[in-house]
């Protein structure tokens, strides 16, 4: 099992950006579905999208790469930051950023397991260096 890792950088950077509204992963399927429908590409399988978004906000709440986000950071009870480990894996997920294929690569190669947190920092420390397996 690999994840859908745009789905992932998705939440991340809306987790990051949602102070004051309340985090909502299924819109956010959504609107990357609609994005990718733009550029060409289909999603087979909508409501699985919107599953998969919604057990991803719970991977990564579980994982410690997201938390509560504090009141006086917006914080609504419905909402998240991101933690140093969440900083981690946007960077590593980073679209935008040249040469993001490899950590996703090394994130692939441990499967399910990749958001494990002991899992996670060691792999974390392998892409950033740049190692194949």
């Amino acid at each position: 099992m690999t994840y859908y890792w745009d789905l992932i950088e998705r939440l991340l950077h809306e987790a990051q950006n949602s102070a004051g509204k309340a985090f909502a992963p299924r819109r956010y399927a959504e609107e990357l579905a609609n994005e990718l429908e733009q550029a060409g590409e289909h999603i087979d399988d909508l409501d699985h999208l919107r599953a998969e978004a919604a057990r991803y906000e719970a991977r990564l709440l579980e994982g410690g790469f997201i938390e509560a986000r504090p009141e006086n950071e917006g914080g609504n009870g419905e909402n998240f930051v991101l933690t140093p480990r969440g900083a981690q894996l946007l960077s590593m997920l980073d679209s935008s950023i040249p040469g993001s294929e490899h950590p996703r690569e090394v994130l692939d190669e441990a499967g399910e397991a990749a958001l494990t947190p002991e899992v996670f920092d060691r792999l974390a420390t392998r892409a950033n260096l740049g190692e194949a397996s």
